[in-house]
């Protein structure tokens, strides 16, 4: 069971790594390609068996209902991804170790920060090629756009980083979201979301009537990650980001992924007039135009980024094509454009490095400064035009053999191979570009920097791609030829057709192609100061980019007038909106339906007790009205309305909901309290008569909507599911509390979300109050309400006594929960309620001496708890936190009950506690700084 444990460790590395940078920022890169080795050692035995034509699948289930295991698939398409990931991603964290430093010895700060990113985003990129079920797939898939978008946001201080961060993260996600369409379309057509059954059943898909919907939805996800024109214009804006994370993205992650859902998919969408126009469209569309544009890009990273969306655009055309000879040759220029891609990153990094610019218009004649670099730049930029000897010529080769074979089909088959050709010519073009102006073409203008080689640890990354390059060009057979077949196995779903890679195949229309392509590069390059012209003149006719600034102007401006319309600056104004809204809608239904408002449902005696908490809550809700304005007399009599629900709930049974809703009240009153604390006691009169006659009248009306639908409801028949949990507390959950095992087994997920809110809003919370300083109310001469005496003794000494007692009850509470009125949050509040008395109490000095106030441990500690409880399930086979219970006997004590349930209810206790307290005590401490004491106060007169 090595597969989840491979995706874990990138992620358990970002924690260590954002841990390490403690003890200097070095060691983060060490923590990283450590991780990263462990990662690549926890996947080595399973390496052997796609070569064996072996299928590893390792599953837990997570959520059955839906159809959803956390599975993990290992097959060659997978190795293939894996090792690229995990063995690019080391190269990369030991190139950034250098490129990250104003010398060897003395890192940039921020390295953990960086390198925690780059794992995540390994981490989430290994979740994607590795899942089994679409569901986990789309999980992890929405993790790589989070991931990249901290990536490219690096250097937040920086608008362009930001801006770029933003457009890739919006284009992305959108694209996220069609994917989710797709996948939910494409799990209900398999009728599972689990790949082996998806492959499995290609023609049944196929001839499926949504199959077209399905299609365009999962293309949009592809293509927008793997930026297919018109989608392609975030890919260049994402430069903003350190180059090492441009080497990455560029080469073995990001951008592949789209790529990898298109091989992954390949046996099941492919096969249609569907599938053939609309890749071939994009691919090709997207060649020509990446190609395009790199040709005229005056930054060095510039001309790399539309390289590569010219690239992937090769990569999705040979898909595209449908055949598998196709296939085989988009995998294999999959594993080229990874090695020539990363390594040309890592020598413009260099460049950048050593000259301080990236404009290829000033750093010219490196060649002299720089000779070794340059070399591994030309040999890797000769491997991106397709020079023989390289392992670039030999992928472009199966690509140009393949679209001549369409030629042979088609009527006007003859376009693609032509504009395929075209695509060839461009490609030369910018890699002589990229080699002629930055290492000859005359001498550097103006540099920030004197050039000169980079430390060896720099250049060896590179060095080992470019070897990569030269090994595949010239031992194809020996090198790559297995494990290319193997991955076409996993991606055909059947044995690959004989395919030869070799450097020489004799005179064909392929090696035509590519002596046009590299003598009409060569014109090109010779003839580029017309075409930079007609270029500039051309500025903004495909520019996509100017297409999405427009659309998002638009959606903007269409909700900045929304809101201006229905947002005046006015609170009142936006609930009488939502409250008409709301009526209306309500009534179109009622009155649409044409069912009378009662149903026939036999009506409940009004007994005398009934009618009098009736009566009072009704009378206390008018008080509150009418004192509304008089803030702690409402506060009061809102503290007498929860009273009287909490009698509400003990008289119709329900005693867990009584001490809930008054440990709840009684936290909410000091917390209001120490809030009115830095409230004027008077609210002042906002509204006119007319007014307040309007809201009567519209209160009385949602009043009585609300009322009206609850009579509706209850007085029809129904059948409630609390016979389900009545029949299923004991035998499933081993309590006979029944909305205890309800909060912590039956509804767990609930449960475990919900105090996840809690503690996000403690420590909102806590945010916003650190630091803040408000000023208090003063006391008159009369006192007021607010006494200078805020820690009588009496109540000091009175708390002080009653502490222990209250612990006592709170973990009687606690222990008892199981089977009885009680549970982690009631006890949670109660221990709140007693720690907070003595804040309040003996003061904050006082209590602080005893007690920490640093409650983020806490909250922290109790999430923990409860989720390692739902991973221990997982851990034993078992879903999500399954829960199991058993009856032991203790000498003395008798037969006690063991749950795994009590372990989750201490983390809800926890987390309820350490939030409560955060809050209450960050207002304590606003309070004691804002009330200058006695001693400051004036004797009254």
């Amino acid at each position: 069971m090595n597969l989840p444990l491979v995706v874990l460790a990138p992620f358990v590395g970002a924690i260590l790594t954002a841990w390490a940078a403690r003890f200097g920022a070095r060691r983060t890169a060490w923590v990283a390609g450590g991780m990263t080795l462990l990662a690549l050692a926890m996947l080595a035995p399973s390496m052997a068996a796609p070569f064996q034509g072996e299928l590893i699948i390792q599953r837990w289930s997570w959520i059955p209902q839906a159809g959803v295991e956390l599975a993990f698939r290992f097959d060659g398409l997978s190795l293939l991804f894996t090792t690229m990931i995990l063995g690019i991603g080391l190269l990369v964290i030991l190139y950034a170790r250098y490129y990250l430093s104003d010398d060897a010895e003395n890192p940039k700060p921020g390295m953990g920060r960086f390198y925690a990113y780059l794992l995540l985003f390994m981490g989430s990129m290994l979740g994607v090629v590795l899942s089994e079920n679409l569901i986990v797939l789309l999980i992890f898939w929405e993790m790589t756009s989070l991931s990249s978008f901290l990536l490219i946001s690096y250097s937040y201080q920086d608008k362009e980083a930001r801006q770029g961060a933003r457009m890739a993260l919006t284009v992305t996600g959108l694209g996220g979201l069609a994917l989710l369409g797709g996948f939910i379309l494409l799990g209900e057509m398999a009728g599972s979301y689990d790949l082996s059954a998806i492959l499995a059943q290609g023609d049944v898909i196929r001839a499926d009537p949504l199959y077209t919907p399905m299609l365009v939805l999962i293309l949009i996800g592809a293509f927008t990650k793997s930026a297919q024109f018109p989608f392609h214009f975030w890919l260049p804006r994402a430069m903003a980001a350190p180059t090492p994370v441009s080497a990455y993205l560029h080469s073995a992650t990001l951008v592949k992924a789209g790529i990898f859902l298109l091989a992954r998919l390949f046996p099941v969408l492919s096969g249609t007039a569907e599938w053939n126009w609309l890749v071939i469209g994009a691919g090709l569309s997207t060649l020509l135009v990446g190609a395009w544009f790199a040709l005229f890009k005056h930054d060095l990273k510039g001309l790399l980024a539309y390289s590569t969306i010219s690239h992937l655009g090769l990569i999705t055309l040979l898909f595209g094509l449908g055949t598998p000879l196709a296939a085989v040759a988009g995998l294999f220029h999959i594993i080229n454009h990874a090695t020539f891609k990363a390594s040309l990153f890592m020598a413009a990094g260099i460049i950048d490095h050593e000259c301080g610019t990236r404009d290829m218009r000033r750093i010219n004649g490196l060649w002299k400064f720089m000779p070794y670099t340059a070399t591994l730049a030309m040999v890797a930029a000769a491997s991106m035009a397709g020079v023989p000897l390289f392992n670039g010529f030999l992928s472009k080769e199966m690509f140009f053999a393949e679209t001549a074979d369409f030629f042979l089909d088609f009527n006007w088959g003859w376009m693609l191979p032509a504009l395929v050709a075209l695509a060839g010519v461009l490609a030369v073009a910018y890699s002589l570009r990229f080699i002629h102006d930055v290492f000859f073409n005359g001498d550097p203008v103006n540099l920030p920097k004197t050039p000169h080689e980079p430390p060896f640890w720099m250049k060896l990354p590179g060095e080992i791609l470019v070897g990569i390059c030269v090994l595949v060009g010239l031992f194809p057979a020996m090198t790559v030829a297995w494990p290319l077949r193997v991955a076409a196995t996993s991606v055909l779903q059947a044995p690959p057709p004989r395919f030869d890679i070799a450097i020489w195949h004799g005179l064909n229309i392929p090696l035509l192609m590519s002596v046009i392509a590299l003598l009409g590069g060569l014109l090109v390059y010779a003839a580029r100061r017309p075409l930079f012209r007609l270029a500039e003149r051309l500025q903004g006719v495909l520019d996509a980019g100017a297409a999405y600034a427009w659309t998002l102007g638009g959606i903007i401006g269409f909700a900045r007038a929304v809101t201006q319309t229905l947002d005046r600056g006015s609170l009142q104004r936006l609930v009488v909106i939502f409250v008409v809204s709301v009526i209306a809608i309500g009534l179109a239904g009622a009155l649409g339906s044409g069912s009378p408002l009662t149903g026939s449902r036999a009506l409940l005696a009004a007994d005398p007790v009934s009618i009098a908490m009736t009566l009072a809550l009704i009378a206390a809700t008018l008080a509150t009205l009418m004192l509304h304005r008089k803030r702690l007399a409402a506060l009061v009599i809102i503290g007498a309305a929860g009273l009287l629900v909490t009698l509400v709930f003990v008289k119709f049974s329900a005693p867990d909901l009584a001490l809930t809703q008054l440990s709840v009240e009684v936290v909410t009153i000091v917390l209001l309290l120490l809030a009115l604390y830095f409230l004027p006691q008077h609210s002042p009169a906002e509204s006119s008569r007319p007014r307040r006659l309007r809201d009567t009248a519209l209160a009385l009306l949602a009043g009585g909507s609300a009322g009206a639908l609850t009579w509706a409801m209850l007085t029809r028949p129904h059948a409630p599911i609390s016979s389900f949990f009545l029949d299923n507390s004991v035998p499933g959950g081993g309590g006979t509390n029944v909305v205890n095992v309800i909060l912590v087994d039956f509804r767990g997920y609930d449960t475990l979300g919900e105090i996840s809110v809690l503690a996000l809003a403690g420590l909102g919370i806590y945010a916003m109050l650190k630091d803040l300083e408000l000023p208090g109310l003063k006391c008159d001469s009369r006192g007021g309400p607010w006494n200078w005496d805020s820690h009588p003794s009496i109540m000091a000494a009175l708390t002080r006594l009653l502490l222990p007692l209250a612990l006592l009850v709170s973990v009687f509470i606690f222990l008892r929960g199981h089977n009885q009125p009680g549970g982690g949050f009631i006890a949670g509040l109660i221990t709140a309620v007693a720690l907070i008395m003595q804040y309040l109490a003996n003061g904050v000095a006082w209590t602080h001496e005893r007690m920490s106030s640093n409650m983020h441990p806490l909250i922290g500690v109790g999430l923990l708890i409860a989720t390692l409880t739902g991973l221990t399930s997982i851990a034993l086979g078992y879903p999500f936190l399954t829960s199991a219970f058993t009856h032991v006997h203790w000498p003395v004590v008798g037969d006690f009950e063991l749950a795994s349930a009590l372990a989750f209810d201490l983390g809800v206790f926890a987390v309820v506690v350490g939030a409560t307290l955060l809050i209450l005590i960050h207002l304590g401490l606003m309070h004691d700084a804002s009330h200058p004491g006695p001693e400051l106060q004036e004797e009254p007169r």
